[in-house]
Formats: C-alpha cells, sequence, structure tokens
C-alpha cells in the first residue's frame, strides 16, 4: 500500500466537495493531473468517465476505485475523496461509497497497481474499521483509518516505508496539540476544509460549509497568511493549516481546520 502512503504524505486526501458521482471522479482526476510529471499526460479525466461507463469500479463497503492507464512511463500515483454522506455510485452491494481512490497506472506498471489494489482490498476485508465509513465524522479520522491499514500492511515491509509514516504521524500530532488547546465546545465545531491557491487568481476554497467558503475566499491575506505564518484569521474565523502540497507549475494547495470564535 505504498502507493496510498504516498498520497496521504503528499496531501492527496481530500473532503470531496461534491457527490455527484461524475463531478467527484472529475475532481480527483483533476488533482491527479496537478501532480507533476503527470500533467503532461492528456485525457485522464475522459479515460477514467469512459472506463467507469463500461465497468462500475464500486467494490462494497463503501469503497470506489477507479483508475485511469497510460501509455506512458512513471509510477502508480493515487488520489483519495472522502465524502461524508455518500455518493450514489452504483456499487454491486447498494450501498453508497464514502472513499474513492482513484490510480493512475502506466502501462509497465500493471502488476505493481494488482499488487496495491490486492493489498488494499485485503485491509478492507479484514479490519472493522475500514468497513463502516459512514462512522467517520472528519477527514482526520479518515486519515487515521488509512494508516492504521497501512501500517498493518506494512508490518513486514522496509524500515523506511515505516519511517516516513512515523513522520507523517508527527505532522498530525502537531494539530492535535493545538486542538486539544481550544475549548471543547470549539473543538466539536472544528471544520475540514481545503484551500487551492494559484498565483494571481483569489484563493479556492473547498468545503460543506458554504457561509465559510464565501467568507475566506474574499479574505485577500488569505494565501499571504497561509503561507507566512500556517494559519490565517478572518471575520471571526479561524484556519489552521495541516499539511501543505506544492504543485507545477506554482500551485499550493493547503488542508485546513476552520473554527469561528465564539460571540
Amino acid at each position: 500500500m505504498k502507493t496510498l502512503l504516498d498520497a496521504l504524505q503528499e496531501g492527496r486526501l481530500i473532503e470531496l466537495p461534491d457527490n455527484n458521482k461524475s463531478r467527484a471522479l472529475e475532481y480527483l482526476a483533476a488533482l491527479i493531473e496537478a501532480i507533476p510529471d503527470i500533467g503532461v499526460e492528456e485525457g485522464i479525466t475522459e479515460n477514467v468517465l469512459a472506463r467507469e461507463k463500461v465497468h462500475n469500479t464500486g467494490i462494497g463497503l463503501g469503497w470506489g476505485c477507479p483508475h485511469a492507464r497510460s501509455r506512458h512511463d512513471g509510477e502508480v500515483v493515487c488520489a483519495v475523496g472522502w465524502s461524508p454522506h455518500g455518493i450514489d455510485y452504483g456499487a454491486p452491494d447498494g450501498l453508497p461509497v464514502h472513499l474513492m481512490v482513484m490510480y493512475f497506472v502506466p502501462e509497465t506498471q500493471k502488476n505493481a497497481y494488482l499488487k496495491e489494489i490486492s493489498s488494499l482490498a485485503k485491509a478492507i476485508k479484514t479490519q472493522p474499521v475500514l468497513q463502516d465509513l459512514s462512522k467517520l465524522t472528519d477527514l482526520g479520522e479518515v486519515r487515521h483509518a488509512l494508516l492504521d491499514a497501512i501500517s498493518l500492511a506494512l508490518e513486514s515491509t522496509a524500515p523506511e516505508a515505516k519511517a516516513r509514516m512515523i513522520q507523517l504521524e508527527a505532522k498530525h500530532a502537531e494539530v492535535q496539540e493545538f486542538v486539544q488547546g481550544i475549548p471543547q465546545e470549539v473543538a466539536s465545531s472544528l471544520v475540514p476544509l481545503t484551500v487551492l491557491v494559484v498565483p494571481g487568481l483569489r484563493p479556492i476554497v473547498l468545503c460543506q460549509d458554504a457561509e465559510l467558503v464565501s467568507a475566506l475566499e474574499f479574505h485577500e491575506k488569505l494565501a499571504t497568511q497561509l503561507s507566512g505564518q500556517g494559519r490565517a484569521e478572518h471575520q471571526g474565523l479561524h484556519v489552521l493549516v495541516r499539511t501543505q502540497s506544492t504543485y507545477q507549475p506554482d500551485r499550493t494547495m493547503y488542508d485546513c481546520l476552520a473554527f469561528r470564535s465564539k460571540k
């Protein structure tokens, strides 16, 4: 499950801004296209949507694993989208999909992809926390559930892979320390969101809270504060950066937590 670990470490676990299946697929495909060296690939979105029409990629228990193939060389990569409410996916068991793991698979990496998807399927089958995704309430819980699954899968693998997991968990421990330092009534109202910063454009805020999105997207100093301080404040809103990832050309995606000051 190295590819899934890469996605978590590089910030490609996001809360899906739309519960429509096609639009969710398009959004994850766009995330993959934003990865350096893959952005030159054409037709990833079309590839994924076309394959989905021929074969539904829902694997049951709230999981969907779409993929796009490529004739170019490269590594298998993935992006992960979480839907709190679930997506009507047409899965074999009829359950809504809460986690979509989209893979990009070069022709030379078919075996690596099959090994990856086999490991994921085994983890879902054997680990109860991955079998009832509707119980996961925020992006932090999703991340920890996936890290636990990866940890079990990597028990007998190379030490460097486990070291990378320790580093990733340490980053999120910093956020937990912040959360524990604020009042319980505030902590219970934390809202996960993603901010995409593109030079010359207004930041794009992805979140289920429309009021929060509207307020932050018109905050002129949002990008500057997130970049320089790792947090931002605006009209009683407080935003904390959990992780950030840089994409070409000069684009930055921030995975954040937000809360409103008590009036």
